[in-house]
């Protein structure tokens, strides 16, 4: 009988000629690709996990006392929001365990996206035919960021609730729309009422956009020939690697295991965000060393290294914030999702590409790679000055200075080296060869 209604489905819907198409593509097998499982297994974990926590979540400003098992805070009046937490926390079976788990796998996802775009950029994989993919790849970097600050917020503890007003204020800095915006977002003057309710039916629905560009991106990458690694046997027309069934298969099942035991360990054993230690938000109360996950640390960075510059547009005031908390990444980002269409047109070259470059061979795209990680990797330091000025017991001020010069200096540097790096090592292949 299951051989009969299969027959009768693939005779109106053609399915055995895809599924073989399917389970015979071949995958290279270099572990640099691996990086992408690595992003869509955490996806998983956090779906998962956040199906888990949502069933205990309160997202409401409603003000109550709490009674739970956290004998520091009894007797506190918080949110209902802050209160379900600690109750998660504390009183939910496994729940401090699953909550860490899936704050470990957010930044492990974004991590492999920013890892597996870097892969994708030094070894030119965004070049024709798979634009498209690299497209949706920056989109999911920007949706992963904003579903993580909208998780990071909804606790409603004292470090998020600073987060939060941090990023009210840059969203109100915009030009014109800036109070529209901070409306739609944080339902008014945050925090608001409904702040957290809202933040949080975001943080509910863009997860659905999430696992609509995965599947569109494997979609594509199943349409389009796999790109390899430079070696024997690979060209543009053909390429090396274990057929999907059974053995990549197995790869990447063996893959997600280890992923999964991975940010269970770290769940278990590495406490991340105690938010019982910051207590309930309060306005007027910032606790000191208050820095955000690593993935948007270098948007603190930038706002706290840029002078403040206020100009008017006009006639309306946009505040210093603006230039460094919005346009700056504005700029950015924009550049990324121009980026092989501007290669295109400056190198003139828009023939298939299947077969990556190895970073050497592509001098100048290295050294841009390069002076832009490095870049953001001051940025990121710099998002910790405070705690850098007391390790190293030095004044904020004097801290600061120092990275402002290395800001301007270390990527033109970083960039230099890389350059004549790359031009040293193909000249050497050159005269190999």
């Amino acid at each position: 009988m299951i051989s009969r209604l299969a027959r009768w489905f693939d005779d109106r819907l053609g399915a055995a000629s895809l599924t073989r198409l399917t389970i015979n593509k071949v995958f290279p097998d270099h572990w640099s690709f691996m990086l992408g499982e690595i992003a869509l297994f955490s996806l998983v974990i956090l779906v998962g996990t956040g199906i888990f926590l949502a069933m205990f979540f309160n997202a409401s400003e409603t003000k109550t006392v709490y009674e739970g098992s956290y004998q520091a805070l009894r007797g506190v009046e918080m949110s209902a929001a802050y209160q379900s937490t600690l109750n998660i926390s504390f009183d939910v079976p496994a729940g401090l365990l699953v909550r860490q788990i899936h704050h470990w796998a957010a930044l492990v996802f974004i991590g492999a996206i920013a890892l597996h775009l870097m892969r994708i950029f030094f070894t030119g994989a965004y070049r024709r035919p798979r634009e498209i993919n690299w497209l949706i790849g920056l989109t999911l970097l920007l949706l992963g960021m904003f579903n993580g600050f909208t998780g990071y917020s909804v606790p409603d503890d004292l470090l998020s609730g600073t987060g939060l007003r941090i990023a009210y204020s840059v969203m109100l800095s915009v030009p014109f729309i800036g109070d529209w915006l901070a409306f739609i977002f944080f339902g008014g003057n945050a925090p608001s009422q409904v702040t957290i309710s809202r933040l949080y039916g975001m943080h509910i629905v863009v997860p659905f956009l999430i696992l609509a560009l995965v599947s569109l991106h494997l979609l594509v990458l199943v349409r389009q020939k796999h790109t390899n690694c430079p070696g024997a046997g690979r060209s543009n027309e053909s390429i090396v690697g274990s057929r999907l069934w059974p053995t990549y298969a197995a790869k990447s099942l063996g893959l997600f295991f280890f992923v999964f035991a991975a940010l269970a360990a770290l769940g278990g054993l590495v406490q991340i965000n105690p938010v019982w230690l910051y207590g309930p938000f309060n306005a007027a109360a910032v606790s000191s060393g208050s820095q955000p996950d690593w993935y948007v640390l270098w948007l603190e960075g930038v706002l706290r290294l840029f002078p403040s510059l206020d100009f008017h547009v006009g006639g309306h005031l946009v505040p210093g914030i603006f230039l460094p908390g919005v346009l700056m990444p504005l700029v950015f980002f924009g550049v990324l999702y121009s980026w092989p269409f501007l290669e295109a047109s400056v190198t003139g070259d828009r023939g298939l590409h299947h077969v990556l470059e190895p970073p050497c061979l592509r001098p100048l795209r290295t050294a841009i790679g390069t002076g832009v990680l490095t870049f953001f990797l001051i940025l990121t330091i710099a998002g910790g000055q405070d705690v850098l000025a007391v390790a190293a017991g030095d004044s904020v001020t004097s801290v600061r200075t120092a990275l402002r010069v290395l800001v301007l200096a270390g990527p033109v540097v970083a960039a230099g080296l890389a350059y004549f790096a790359c031009r040293l090592v193909r000249s050497g292949r050159r005269a190999a060869a």
